[in-house]
């Protein structure tokens, strides 16, 4: 499979995202919806190192890893409430999410905010965030990303199966396709920490 030989969209309503889990790395397919709604074509490859001290995904345009297209960085080494700023293939910054470290004792929660955008992600259902913490099983879990008015932006679920695979819906389209990947692939990589 190759990737796309443009660069990703601005605004996409839904894509799905994959794990390949590998000994050194997670890696990470961004797909498009098809049109009959299963996986399309590729827009984009990320990879996160394990036990990175600081984390660094960057988001390629091919699975060569040859075009790099946006990335995300932490602003600090290993902090348990730590922001991220995502960046575009220039390294303009385009967005920046967090985790709501004490928010996040009993439901995991996030803040996303872009240019025009100022979101907060919690986990759905309450009580399957308690059994994750004490059952190591792969759950199906869902975030919702609402603005100050409780308006979806962004609506992530982790589908049940061994790997990990996310479908996710963008309702709102202020919200940046590169940063909405970013934060599917982080809820992935940050959910342990």
């Amino acid at each position: 499979m190759t990737g796309p030989r443009h660069d990703p969209p601005q605004y996409l309503p839904a894509f799905f995202v994959k794990q390949k889990l590998t000994l050194m790395v997670n890696r990470y397919e961004i797909l498009a919806a098809g049109p009959n709604g299963e996986p399309g074509e590729l827009l984009a490859v990320a990879q996160q190192k394990r036990m990175a001290f600081k984390e660094h995904v960057t988001f390629y345009a091919d699975e060569e890893r040859t075009r790099p297209v946006f990335s995300f960085k932490a602003r600090q080494v290993i902090d348990l409430s730590a922001g991220y700023d995502v960046f575009d293939a220039d390294g303009e910054a385009i967005g920046f999410f967090r985790k709501d470290f004490g928010k996040s004792l009993l439901r995991s929660t996030f803040h996303l905010n872009g240019p025009s955008l100022d979101a907060v992600g919690q986990e759905r259902n309450q009580a399957v965030a308690i059994m994750r913490r004490f059952i190591d099983l792969p759950f199906a879990f869902h975030f919702d990303f609402t603005d100050p008015h409780g308006t979806t932006v962004l609506s992530v679920e982790r589908q049940f199966s061994m790997r990990d695979r996310y479908a996710v819906t963008v309702p709102d389209r202020r919200l940046d396709f590169r940063l909405a990947a970013a934060m599917t692939v982080a809820l992935d990589a940050l959910m342990s920490r």
